[in-house]
């Protein structure tokens, strides 16, 4: 057997000397570029698909001043064009026109079964939106959070308003009262919905509201009063993935600003003034910025040297992996995957119509299709602590999220994802 296939390699060796130059080259391309239209075939096959909103995915619920819960009604979409889903308007100068903010800070909240941590993070945001953006940032005493609401203000009044631009950023510059959760659950099947609405009724209907643990606050306090309407919940009738329920979510602001947060409150609230402050000091002259909150000051720390030695390793791997994959700006950023982001209602049309990802990758996507539209990003050390009942599965995501970015990264190399 091993002659036999000596003589077969001898005999092919020589028919291969004796084929011209100009053949074996016409051949060797034709084969690659086959192989090429294959793979990209392929990647059109594989490559995510967002599936479009359900009608009822496209309205939500809150509670009227009596605290019922009041019947769907229609979400606001700041596109603001006849065919909402698919792109944002262009006007002629190539400037996308959104439709102005009707406050200055909005909140996108994905929550998939999260009702034992849901109230925790709610206490916590409520209490620094309601001191900062709503009523009380003028009435509270507490000398430390006046002082952090006066420098937050005077940073949105950095730039002086601008009626003559189109992109809905500078006609609001100058809101710096009023606030909005939106809770995007995500198929859940547990309670989430309704601890979301009975923790919204004890602090809309109360002077005096229950206050809930959280993980930056253990220690039970009094909550504060919020004003009718605040909290909005908007129910996907099935599961999308974090990424897709963000997405929803943030088509629907009515923010100035809009973060997403996770709905464990890992990431310390407070610190979403930095990531104001930060966004506000690196917009571009159509008023487009990000702010990423970022854990990467504490990689020496011990919340993450306790890890086990699986997960650092995987953290490191996808770190290079990112680094080797992504575009040169988004390389740069030493944490993607923080669930505590920022954007500009400028930037939205940019970033939000584009998206194709709706599972963990989101965030890189989301960064990378800031770095194709030119808008500047700033990262943003946050506070951040462990909360018990993560739903990520390391092992097994991690694998999915290096895919994931492969796939990703393909298909807006070869043309399979455009933005529009």
């Amino acid at each position: 057997m091993p002659e036999s296939w000596a003589v077969v390699c001898r005999q092919c060796t020589r028919l291969a000397t004796e084929v011209p130059a100009h053949v074996l080259v016409v051949a060797l391309l034709t084969t690659g570029l086959g192989l090429f239209v294959l793979f990209v075939l392929a990647l059109f096959l594989v490559a995510p698909v967002p599936r479009n909103p359900l009608p009822e995915e496209k309205k939500y619920r809150t509670l009227a001043q009596d605290g019922a819960v009041t019947d769907p009604q229609p979400l606001p979409c700041w596109l603001g064009a006849a065919d909402t889903e698919k792109q944002a308007r262009r006007s002629p100068k190539g400037k996308a026109t959104i439709e102005p903010p009707e406050l200055f800070m909005s909140v996108v909240v994905p929550a998939y079964n999260e009702e034992e941590r849901l109230a925790g993070m709610l206490e916590e945001a409520v209490n620094y939106l309601e001191r900062m953006y709503g009523t009380l940032a003028s009435e509270d005493g507490d000398e430390a959070a006046a002082v952090n609401a006066v420098e937050t203000r005077s940073v949105r009044k950095r730039k002086p308003p601008d009626s003559s631009a189109a992109n809905g950023h500078y006609a609001g510059a100058a809101l710096d009262r009023g606030w909005e959760i939106v809770i995007v659950s995500d198929g859940s099947t547990d309670r989430t919905e309704e601890v979301a609405f009975h923790f919204a009724r004890d602090h809309q209907l109360s002077l005096h509201p229950k206050g809930y643990a959280g993980p930056w606050t253990p220690q039970v306090h009094e909550g504060v009063p919020i004003p009718p309407g605040t909290i909005r919940v908007v129910r996907l009738t099935h599961n999308r993935g974090k990424g897709g329920a963000v997405t929803h979510g943030m088509r629907h602001v009515r923010g100035q600003y809009v973060v997403f947060a996770d709905a464990d409150g890992a990431t310390k609230f407070d610190d979403l003034g930095k990531l104001v402050t930060a966004c506000r000091d690196i917009e571009d002259v159509e008023g487009r910025g990000v702010a990423v909150g970022s854990r990467a000051h504490m990689v020496g720390s011990e919340a993450v040297v306790k890890r086990s030695k699986l997960r650092n390793f995987l953290m490191h791997s996808f770190h290079l992996i990112l680094w080797l994959m992504t575009p040169p700006k988004t390389a740069t950023v030493k944490d993607t995957q923080c669930g505590f982001k920022l954007f500009s209602r400028g930037a939205l049309p940019y970033i939000v119509p584009c998206m194709h990802s709706e599972g963990w990758i989101f965030d890189v996507e989301m960064l990378m299709l800031a770095e194709f539209a030119h808008i500047p990003v700033a990262e943003v050390p946050v506070g951040w602590r462990e909360v018990k009942g993560s739903k990520l599965n390391v092992l097994r995501d991690s694998i999915g999220m290096a895919w994931g970015l492969a796939v990703l990264r393909a298909a807006w190399s070869l043309g399979v994802y455009r933005q529009r």
